[in-house]
């Protein structure tokens, strides 16, 4: 990482949480993809859909380059990644029927290139507004928002990690890269020790 430029920094570590994402979702039914796994309704596909708007809002929207496809897109792309329409019964959180994961996932990867592009394309210190954030602080730079970005999709990535270990137990950071120390074969005795220490503690 050292030899990276403080741009390439950023985008290395906003593709990470990108890649990580999808990762989450691969091999699992519509049905798992789509079941909400929280008492606020968070499920696995409503977070890439809410990515995708994320990357078309702030690396489009923000810096005068919409993402151009949204022109020629069925109706089913249009709301949901555009600003100016008020957001209905938080639709960038859960796919519709005609939504399917693998179309909302291609998806995802085209709007990864167009903000790659605007990355390429600008300098960090290039000026942007945030049309949907507070007029005294809309005003901003492609470094303040690849910092926001990045740190808003690793927080998904996270939030994807325990949906998907919940789904089926599947765990890890990275395709290739658990990150995890304890072994599978011993995770219950791990788990179990962990229970029998918060048991000690008085409940609520």
């Amino acid at each position: 990482m050292t030899d990276r430029d403080p741009k390439e920094t950023l985008r290395h570590y906003l593709q990470e949480a990108r890649e990580a994402l999808v990762w989450k979702t691969e091999g699992l039914s519509e049905r798992d993809l789509r079941m909400p796994r929280t008492v606020t309704g968070t499920n696995l596909l409503g977070l890439v859909k809410h990515c995708t708007a994320v990357e078309i809002g702030y690396l489009g929207h923000t810096f005068g380059r919409p993402f151009p496809a949204i022109e020629t897109e069925a109706p089913w792309a249009l709301s949901w990644v555009d600003p100016s329409v008020p957001e209905v019964l938080e639709e960038d959180m859960w796919a519709t029927e005609s939504e399917p994961a693998a179309r909302l996932v291609a998806l995802y990867r085209r709007v990864w290139a167009h903000g790659d592009a605007t990355i390429a394309a600008l300098d960090l210190d290039s000026p942007g507004r945030v049309p949907w954030w507070d007029p005294t602080r809309a005003d901003v730079t492609l470094h303040h928002v690849l910092v926001h970005v990045v740190a808003e999709l690793q927080r998904h990535a996270g939030h994807a990690d325990i949906l998907r270990e919940g789904i089926d137990g599947a765990a890890g950071v990275a395709q290739g890269r658990t990150n995890l120390w304890t072994a599978e074969e011993d995770r219950p005795a791990y788990v179990a020790r962990l229970r029998a220490l918060a048991e000690r503690f008085p409940a609520g």
